[in-house]
């Protein structure tokens, strides 16, 4: 027992394990941390509403499309080396991003970020499967999990402080002297996993279907809202080529990603068949565990964090909160998923995996129902913080060890190929769910400002120009329409109608969560690894053997 932690395990995997989650801490928040720097962005270097756009949304768009291809990459030249590769990528593209003059740079820079945080993630979530076994293996992706769930609350924060004590570009620049700390800690503390016998060869026409398919996907669902789902509402621009006919390019963006993702399964299905080099393995979907567990992360994913988009905007725009004060109460969300590293550690010794992954689910669906009966137009921070901090315990829950679910019966030589196959589970899901609960908030928003409106004495096109006005703000006018007197009371309208909106969408994620729960059947009761069996138990064990003899 000498030279060990309590935890069982040598201190070296477990500050690898702290190195791991603080690579993966920074892509979490770099996809959240610039929804509150855009108006400073905006203002500094004069960039358009469809820049900002870009600015937010290209990183997300290149990270979804790669997570496969990376997890592939990951087994057969390295983990450690494809991770640290990441790290650079994204540290690089993060002084560009920090130091860029114009719109084009910085959204040039995004998506070179998502090029590196497609290539970590996966990579982390392998890393950890290689080098954790039983119930440390638990302990790691609890803490994992926790850093996920954490991080993805602290992003607002972060960016509020940062834009608003310093400047926009601290929200990137603080990346680079993290970056290099992970980059450093890697190689002193992890050790290096690939496969051991690599066949030659390499699958790019897979790699290209799966980044095309998966791009095109993810595109339609964050976009959808925007371009429209049928017929274009607003014209598509890239550089300066505009899209020209009245079908929306979501349509056309999901066939193609439709069709591309069609071809990649039936090029794998050969090359596996083949016995040839395949991006992915798909004898891994005869693992039920896998198989399931994909399935169930995926429907739980429609509704975990679709919150965190609804929930700010009513902070702001009803509550009247500023950016940093909306970060603070988010931290309940934080400090849940933080919290249930340790509590998940403890339960861990005497329940499943997948006991604790329903009892994470649950909790998700109690902490986001209570979000949605107690939130009220005059409601404060007080009526929030208590469900959302139980909401946060469960995301911390039901991400880590389904993860850990997906990923038990896997080989660890192709860890890397599972681990990106989950996390585009995850990613495609979490596009979907916000896609449908963003439908959701602005439907209920415009409909319910709408009726009320129609009880007033305003001329009908004026309340057509509010109702235009409070949506396609997504309710930002509402604070300026309370400051005048003579539209105080049309604000508070609104704010009613962001309310119930909110409240809709809290519900909707709720119930794709009683779904998730309900597909989490699929993965039966679970099972404890024999490796579980910590080495107290051992030496216990051990010791009563040699006193009876």
């Amino acid at each position: 027992m000498t030279g060990q932690t309590s935890f069982g395990g040598d201190r070296k995997r477990w500050l690898g394990l702290v190195v791991i989650s603080l690579g993966v801490s920074l892509i979490i928040v770099d996809s959240t941390i610039v929804n509150v720097a855009i108006p400073s962005i905006i203002d500094d270097i004069g960039i358009t509403s469809t820049q900002a756009q870009w600015v937010q949304e290209i990183y997300t768009l290149v990270f979804a499309s790669l997570l496969l291809v990376s997890g592939r990459l990951a087994d057969r030249y390295g983990r450690r080396l494809l991770f640290a590769l990441g790290a650079v990528v994204f540290a690089g593209s993060s002084v560009l991003a920090a130091m860029a003059p114009t719109g084009e740079i910085l959204i040039a820079a995004r998506a070179m970020q998502g090029i590196g945080g497609a290539m970590m993630l996966p990579t982390s979530l392998s890393l950890l499967n290689s080098n954790f076994r039983g119930r440390e293996r638990g302990i790691a992706f609890g803490i994992w999990g926790a850093t996920i769930g954490g991080t993805a609350a602290l992003g607002p924060l972060l960016g509020g402080w940062l834009t608003t004590s310093f400047s926009w570009r601290w929200a990137f620049g603080i990346n680079i002297p993290l970056g290099l700390i992970v980059i450093i800690g890697l190689f002193l503390l992890v050790p290096e996993s690939k496969e051991t016998h690599p066949r030659r060869g390499i699958d790019l026409l897979g790699a290209v279907l799966s980044a095309i398919g998966f791009g095109g996907l993810v595109f339609g669902l964050i976009e959808g809202r925007t371009y429209g789902w049928f017929r274009s509402i607003e014209t598509f621009t890239l550089g300066d080529w505009s899209w020209p006919w009245t079908i929306s390019p979501v349509v056309v963006s999901f066939i193609i990603g439709g069709t591309a993702l069609t071809l990649f399964w039936l090029v794998e299905r050969a090359r596996n068949i083949a016995g040839q080099v395949a991006m992915l393995d798909l004898s891994l979907f005869t693992i039920s565990s896998f198989r399931n567990g994909n399935v169930a992360a995926a429907i739980v994913s429609l509704g975990e964090f679709g919150i965190i988009f609804a929930l700010p905007l009513w902070l702001q725009n009803v509550i009247g909160y500023s950016a940093f004060q909306t970060g603070l109460v988010l931290l309940a969300l934080a400090g849940g998923s933080f919290l249930s590293s340790g509590l998940g550690a403890s339960l861990g010794r005497t329940r499943t995996p997948v006991f604790i992954v329903r009892l994470g689910i649950v909790l998700e669906i109690i902490g986001i129902a209570g979000i949605g009966l107690l939130i009220r137009p005059d409601s404060g921070w007080l009526a929030i913080v208590p469900p959302l901090f139980v909401y946060g315990i469960g995301v911390g829950f039901a991400t880590a060890q389904l993860t850990g679910v997906v990923l038990a019966d896997v080989p660890v030589e192709r860890s890397g190929q599972a681990s990106g196959t989950q996390s585009t589970a995850r990613q495609v899901g979490s596009a979907f769910g916000i896609a449908i609960l963003g439908t959701v908030l602005f439907t209920v928003l415009g409909s319910q400002f709408e009726t009320s409106l129609a009880d007033t004495a305003l001329p009908a096109a004026q309340q057509s120009q509010l109702v235009s006005a409070v949506k396609d703000s997504a309710g930002s006018v509402i604070p300026a329409l309370a400051d005048q007197p003579q539209t105080a009371g049309v604000a508070d309208l609104a704010k009613e109608a962001l309310t119930n909106a909110t409240r809709y969408s809290a519900f909707t994620a709720a119930g794709f969560l009683v779904i998730g729960l309900a597909a989490s059947l699929s993965l039966g009761r679970g099972r404890r690894e024999e490796s579980e069996v910590d080495e107290d138990e051992v030496d216990w064990i051990s010791s009563r053997a040699s006193a009876s003899e």
